[in-house]
């Protein structure tokens, strides 16, 4: 059964610290009903931050690398979610054996997998709550801790009757209580709704978890119905997720905060609502990564069909996009190709699109570009799982879009793009080791706030940088990266004067003022050779990542006098010398 706990469990033993300790290469992959063998192959390496070009490998040359990876290593691999025998039988030939203390952990829902899995080995079932434990976890969720009050003891354990010990399910409701814990009204009412419902099967359950999403106000509710196009299992990077919402137009503005701040406000609330769970955490203590579970997520993705908010598109064909695009009742305005082959768009029926969202395959510029004249009202295009050839033509046509994620084959960027006035987030990335030369008239586009040069959710610094060689004016970026200046632009200040968060590469011989970027909140610096001029910083900084800039240690007083810094990275070569002396005083 899903939400029986099962991920949470084995999430407590990979975190544990004795764990982590006894093995020597400890790995997380999901698998999933879609089972993906290269997508697990990637998995293990990059959970070991292996830095390699993986997507170019082979499967054979992946499966090398990981039994290399792991043979004489001692291991914990946990494979969790795994749905057939089959799986099983494909996967079990990455992990040699050798007897050393190697660990696999699996979780299944299904029983018979267990088994096959493991004839010689420990299954752990996982059993329901009794109704003391779910009225313990319903108090613990709801209350933090604090007493529970007399009144809230009745409805309370009616509630949690019909949850059926499943700890999903009582997680779930007891973000609906929580934002009325004082209110015996309101628990009345809920215990009143869930007595109608029979929990004793998985659709019982998504019926139980409805009552979360009915009580969303709705300024969250595209938010979360968002969430519900993307695939099963997905881990949402919270930067990425946060501009695509702003791109839609999902967060309306209030007081002097940005749109970033009142959607990550947002999120906070789905969290704590109990919709998505925290996957990864930075470490000045802020979100990095939130995934869904299962049945929320089908909980999701069943009401963006229901009230046509999205479509998620499995095969080119089926079912027809003319239907399902522009029927006369209300059109869908999002859609996600999970397909590896691209869909004949019916053109004339495609500008109710906002939203296009594509699968892994390689894309040929010419014959998607002849689609854009009809994506005339499109604000999101999301084109960075497609290899493209070269930069699609016409593409400036789509004078609406927010937001643009794409990977191509070229290291320019055309002039042509700044004629997009309203972007406000462009990732761009193409192959390794490349340096992507921006237009100097990149300062058209006035609403620009991010542009990456590799994909955020990678989780890893990549290879490909923008070369800025002139600009004709200062941009209103608050996030770029990584970026080198040319000879025609003098410093960071003239042309970001408003970044707040700076991925940069600079040289030995050139003097940056990093203090005059008054807005500066993140630096990630690089610094080729040894820098013959000290590194001033502003007093705005929070975080701080050097490398390669071999630094003597005394100029770790500059850093030590910076009065907002929460958390110091220090990489390779970033300081060279054999004394350190410092002290911090907050």
């Amino acid at each position: 059964m899903g939400g029986i706990g099962k991920t949470t469990l084995a999430t407590k033993v990979f975190n544990d610290a004795y764990v982590k300790y006894h093995f020597d290469v400890i790995a997380w992959v999901t698998v999933s009903q879609t089972y993906d063998k290269r997508a697990v192959l990637i998995q293990i390496l990059e959970s070991n931050h292996a830095r390699l070009d993986l997507e170019k490998a082979s499967d054979c040359q992946l499966h090398e690398l990981v039994h290399r990876h792991l043979i004489d290593q001692r291991y914990l691999i946990v494979i969790d979610d795994i749905w057939h025998k089959e799986t099983w039988d494909n996967l079990k030939s990455l992990f040699p054996g050798r007897n050393n203390g190697s660990r696999i952990l699996l979780t299944s829902r299904i029983t018979e997998v267990a088994k096959h899995a493991s004839s010689d080995g420990f299954i752990h079932h996982l059993r329901y709550l009794n109704k003391d434990k779910s009225w313990q976890l319903l108090c613990q969720k709801v209350f933090q801790g604090n007493e529970c009050p007399d009144w809230s003891i009745k409805p309370g354990m009616r509630i949690v009757e019909h949850c059926h010990g499943l700890p999903l399910a009582v997680v779930v409701i007891a973000g609906v209580l929580a934002k009325h814990s004082w209110c015996e009204k309101f628990w009345v009412e809920i215990a009143d709704r869930v007595d109608s419902y029979i929990v004793g099967d998985q659709n019982g359950c998504v019926e139980i978890l409805a009552l979360s999403y009915n009580h969303l106000p709705l300024h969250l509710r595209e938010c979360f119905l968002y969430l519900g196009g993307f695939p099963e299992d997905y881990k949402f990077q919270v930067k990425i997720l946060i501009w695509l919402w702003v791109a839609e137009g999902f967060i309306q503005q209030t007081g002097n905060q940005s749109l970033e701040d009142i959607a990550e406000g947002y999120l906070m609330d789905l969290i704590d609502r109990n919709l998505v769970i925290v996957d990864r955490w930075k470490s000045n203590g802020a979100i990095k990564a939130c995934k869904m579970h299962d049945l929320v997520r089908e909980l999701c993705w069943k009401k963006a069909k229901e009230e046509r908010f999205s479509l998620t598109i499995e095969h080119p064909m089926l079912p027809p996009l003319y239907d399902v695009i522009t029927p006369s009742y209300k059109p869908a305005v999002r859609v996600f190709m999970d397909t590896k082959y691209i869909p004949v768009f019916p053109c004339p029926s495609t500008q109710n699109l906002r939203s296009l969202f594509f699968g892994h395959f390689r894309l040929y510029s010419d014959s998607f570009a002849r689609y854009f004249r009809f994506f005339v009202l499109l604000r999101v295009l999301d084109l960075q799982t497609c290899v493209l050839d070269e930069f699609p033509k016409g593409m400036e046509l789509l004078v609406h879009l927010r937001y643009l994620s794409i990977w191509n084959s070229s290291k320019e960027l055309p002039s042509s793009i700044c004629s997009l006035w309203n972007l406000q987030t462009l990732v761009y990335f193409t192959k390794v080791y490349a340096k992507v030369v921006i237009p100097r008239n990149i300062s058209d586009m006035v609403n620009l706030r991010h542009l990456y040069s590799y994909p955020p959710f990678l989780g890893r610094r990549a290879e490909t940088s923008f070369y800025l060689q002139s600009i004709e004016k200062p941009m209103n970026l608050q996030a770029i990266s990584i970026v080198e200046l040319g000879d025609g632009v003098d410093d960071f200040q003239k042309c970001f004067p408003y970044i707040k968060e700076l991925t940069c590469t600079t040289y030995s011989d050139e003097q940056y003022d990093f203090k005059s970027l008054t807005y500066l909140e993140k630096l990630d610096l690089t610094c080729l050779g040894k820098r013959k001029n000290p590194i001033t910083f502003p007093t705005t900084l929070k975080r701080l990542t050097i490398r390669l800039c071999y630094l003597p240690w005394s100029d770790m007083s500059i850093i030590q006098s910076l009065p907002n810094l929460q958390v110091l990275k220090l990489r390779y070569f970033s300081f060279f010398g054999t004394q350190l002396s410092m002290c911090f005083h907050n």
